[in-house]
């Protein structure tokens, strides 16, 4: 029915705009509107006061607290009397209310009144906003707290003990900072303000409470030092005439749990994308590494290596402990945003990892130990100062992530990750926000793709909710290397026994020969080796190509080599087939038809049969 039939109108109306704002913002509470929407406008019931609207479906203590307030608004604009709040009585007579959730305090039975529950004390989550706020605040001298903290002052002081920034958003799709937590704090009447024009802050008597609470939780993990401690178990300092005067805490919600995210994995490599991503951010549009590096020279083509008795025999240049220091190297594009693009150069710096930017063949992030004494590793046989360590990492969010699928550049990384020789591969997947929508369409497809890192590639994926996080991470394992590398001696294979056709049955022989030792190669030859399209041999190349079609995965096209061996011999069986409709369709059932024997991930529907067929056997 319209909604003017509905004997509701003016709740139904507000709920409609609270519905339609929620159904913009892509918020969750579009649901809840609409149930509540759709239980009042079918209601046979008039009401008169939104308190007793909790009997529909969709209707909490808090939508019915805002119609109230609405109407208060309403009431006193158009000079009406404020219905009281009674329930309405029971209707005489057998007839139950079939749209009554519940009955009304009037109706229920005489029962036991329940017993309240005590308010929980408010602890801020450790290393949130209101933590370090806080935390920050009660640091100060005596003199300090009673005049305040501007905010310049305060965001430097909190920032420290807080794992989200309170001057940039967690990422480009957002636009609030930890300093959002401040309105929390002033809303549970734990800080105040004072001041104009320049607004400081301070904290009230409950609020020198809280800090005590989080005093007794950062000592308990080791965060704050003994004079730290001493300044937070201080009594509070003496209120000022100024300073209001601390009403009782209110008791603060019960945090809900937070819900446990199942991660299914599918172990199936088909990536089959459709729909349109116009609407993807900028920011992950995808880019080439360059191809005209400055180092592709460095290291020759070279011949195929048969076997290992074609290999190099070679004395390694050994660099001892102590001699060199384990460094960052970060991608020059690895930026926040086009108009804040030396975030992450400057958080890792302040987390004491200044990395060296610049622009990286393959990878985003990667690790070098570069010598302490300048020109020493050229003289031994090796460019430059830096070695390149066994770890390197590919950064994605996670709409970059489903544009990489979609636009192939998912299995181009991965197979360049391959190639490259290093034997630790980390993806990093930031998790930002998404249309619930629009990332549905992609969910099954970014889990297979996930599981194929892990499973059929071996590496490893770490997930992170922001920007922040994955700065951590870098910095974290930036120690670790710097732990793990820097006491012990490391091997150094000479630019020149290397070639684009040895490197890797190098590699693979040095692994097996001697494990104990680690085996690298300095940074030019490194980038050298990514950057040449020589690198890849025939086989390579070939199924680049089949991996073009549409739903043939890496494990497909190497099934397709193992039975025809070379492109040449692929377009000879499909000509083989003969002319007419006879042959269209024996060219459409050839692949099908010989690898039929295939189960699992490596079976090849009839579907992509026909899509290789047109590709392979249309002349």
């Amino acid at each position: 029915m319209p909604d003017e039939a509905c004997v509701n109108p003016l709740f139904l109306q507000w709920v409609k705009e609270w519905w339609d704002t929620a159904r913009e913002r892509n918020s969750k509470g579009a649901t809840t509107y609409k149930h509540a929407y759709d239980s009042l406008k079918a209601c046979p019931i008039r009401f008169e006061h939104p308190s007793n609207l909790q009997q529909l479906r969709g209707f909490g203590p808090k939508i019915c607290e805002r119609l109230t307030e609405k109407l208060k608004i309403h009431c006193e604009e158009n000079g009406l009397p404020m219905p009281s709040r009674r329930s309405r009585k029971r209707q005489s007579g057998p007839e139950v209310n079939p749209w009554a959730a519940e009955l009304s305090e009037e109706e229920q039975p005489a029962r036991a009144a329940k017993k309240p529950r005590k308010a929980k004390p408010y602890v801020p989550a450790y290393r949130s906003g209101a933590y370090a706020l806080v935390l920050a605040l009660s640091l100060q001298d005596e003199n300090a707290a009673q005049v305040g903290m501007t905010k310049p002052d305060l965001i430097e002081a909190a920032q420290p003990h807080c794992d989200a920034s309170f001057t940039a958003p967690p990422d480009p799709t957002k636009y609030y900072t930890a300093w959002a937590s401040m309105k929390t704090l002033s809303q549970k009447e734990l800080v105040y303000e004072r001041g104009r024009p320049l607004k400081r802050y301070a904290l009230t008597d409950e609020g020198w409470e809280v800090a005590k609470r989080i005093r007794e939780l950062a000592a308990a993990r080791g965060d704050l030092g003994e004079a730290a401690a001493a300044r937070i178990a201080r009594p509070p300092p003496s209120r000022t005439e100024d300073q209001p005067e601390s009403k009782p805490p209110r008791a603060a919600p019960e945090s809900k749990p937070s819900r446990a995210r199942p991660e299914t994995i599918a172990l199936d490599d088909d990536d089959d994308f459709g729909g349109n991503m116009d609407d993807v951010a900028d920011a992950a549009a995808p880019y080439t590494k360059s191809e005209n590096s400055e180092y592709k020279d460095v290291v020759a083509d070279g011949n195929a290596v048969p076997d290992d008795s074609a290999l190099p025999h070679f004395a390694p240049i050994r660099l001892a402990p102590g001699s060199f220091t384990v460094e960052l190297v970060l991608d020059v594009r690895e930026v926040r945003a086009k108009t804040d693009r030396d975030y992450m150069q400057d958080q890792l710096t302040k987390k004491g990892c200044p990395p060296i930017m610049r622009s990286l063949e393959l990878g985003d992030a990667l690790w070098v130990a570069r010598c302490n004494n300048p020109g020493w590793l050229a003289r031994m046989g090796a460019e430059s100062d830096e070695v390149v360590l066994d770890w390197i990492v590919e950064r994605k969010r996670l709409d970059d992530l489903i544009g990489s699928i979609r636009d192939g550049r998912f299995h181009e990384q991965k197979f360049r990750l391959r190639r490259s020789g290093v034997k630790n591969v980390i993806y990093l997947v930031e998790e930002i926000s998404m249309d619930a929508m629009h990332f549905q369409k992609y969910e099954e497809s970014v889990r297979s793709a996930i599981a194929s890192i892990q499973v059929v590639n071996g590496y490893f994926l770490k997930r992170t909710q922001m920007m922040d996080e994955s700065i951590r991470y870098l910095a974290s394992m930036t120690k670790l290397l710097k732990k793990v590398y820097e006491g012990k001696p490391l091997h150094v294979i000479p630019t020149k026994v290397l070639t684009a056709k040895n490197y890797l049955p190098l590699l693979k022989h040095l692994r097996e020969k001697q494990p104990s030792a680690s085996h690298h190669i300095s940074y030019p030859a490194f980038a050298s080796l990514v950057s040449k399209s020589d690198l890849m041999t025939l086989r390579d190349l070939y199924l680049k190509m089949l991996m073009c079609t549409r739903g043939v995965t890496g494990e497909k096209a190497i099934e397709i080599q193992k039975v025809w061996k070379t492109p040449y011999d692929f377009v000879k069986a499909f000509e083989q087939c003969g002319p007419g409709e006879e042959g269209k369709r024996k060219r459409a059932d050839l692949v099908s038809d010989r690898l039929s024997h295939l189960v699992g991930r490596k079976k090849i529907p009839r579907g992509v049969c026909q899509k290789i067929a047109e590709v392979w056997g249309e002349a």
